[in-house]
């Protein structure tokens, strides 16, 4: 603490020098690729003051540069720690306008974490269905961020990102919810007869990233549904007529529709549909 005494009955100029109070990490130890928070406290040095952070390895070897500046007497930066780095490293301080330099404590690098078991809640998904995401994340802090992408798979490998999402680590696990909707038209699904390969229904996984650690999910699949409505040229529904479905996959179901002329067949393979009714039902 800086001391002043004088009279005061007249005006004084006094120069308060300026110091740097603290520098150190937020946390004591951190896995590599893991982004680290620090902070310096400074005395006396005014707002907008740039400050030059030099990271280190535990041998003394300079690893990266990061800038900021002074507001109210601190200062708060991160900084992401290489993915194959152990050991420690530390960090040096400098207000070179002010002449002031400080070295932090040394923080333990430990080798980086992983995720596991990452998996949708369902096998198969509906129109309008609320999936979770879920993955085990030991090791990761609370409030730690990670992204997830969800891909529509393809077999060469050439996966469509359908969207991003973003969560956080919370005991020491992962959980976001997602609305699953089909946005293409299944009529453009490639029927078992029309393609080389036969039937492939879209297919879905996600990816989930935390920093340099990510991992994939198992596929979720898309179940459809068929409606039929069958009116006679006077706008009557039909009623108990026989139907058979024609699947995109080459499968058939037969039906009877209901008193209305209407039925629903739920969890078909999404794609084109033929409906057939029976000449000798008519």
């Amino acid at each position: 603490m800086s001391e002043y005494s004088g009279a005061t009955e007249s005006t004084h100029q006094i120069d308060l020098p300026s110091a740097i109070v603290s520098a150190r990490w937020a946390w004591q130890e951190a896995a590599a690729g893991e982004e680290v928070p620090l902070e310096i406290r400074t005395l006396f040095v005014g707002n907008g003051a740039a400050v030059t952070i030099q990271v280190a390895d535990g041998q003394g070897s300079q690893l990266d540069s990061v800038s900021g500046e002074v507001v109210d007497n601190q200062c708060f930066a991160t900084y992401e720690i290489p993915a194959d780095l152990t050991g420690t490293i530390h960090f040096t301080v400098e207000l070179s306008a002010h002449g002031l330099q400080q070295r932090s404590d040394d923080l333990t690098v430990r080798p980086p974490r992983a995720i596991r078991n990452p998996r949708w809640s369902v096998a198969e998904a509906r129109r309008g269905d609320i999936l979770t995401l879920a993955a085990e994340t030991p090791g990761f802090r609370d409030g730690t961020r990670a992204r997830l992408e969800i891909y529509e798979h393809d077999a060469d490998g050439a996966h469509d990102l359908i969207t991003r999402l973003t969560g956080h680590v919370e005991n020491e696990a992962l959980s976001v919810q997602w609305a699953y909707e089909y946005h293409e038209d299944v009529d453009e699904i490639p029927t078992e007869e029309e393609s080389e390969r036969g039937y492939n229904p879209p297919e879905y996984f996600f990816r989930v990233t935390i920093g340099p650690a990510h991992a994939d999910s198992g596929l979720l699949a898309f179940k459809d549904y068929v409606e039929i409505d069958l009116r006679d040229s006077a706008g009557a529904g039909v009623a108990d007529a026989r139907y058979i479905l024609h699947l995109p996959d080459g499968s058939t179901r037969e039906g009877t529709l209901d008193a209305e002329g209407g039925a629903r067949e739920e969890d078909v393979p999404p794609g084109r549909v033929e409906i057939e009714f029976p000449e000798d039902d008519q």
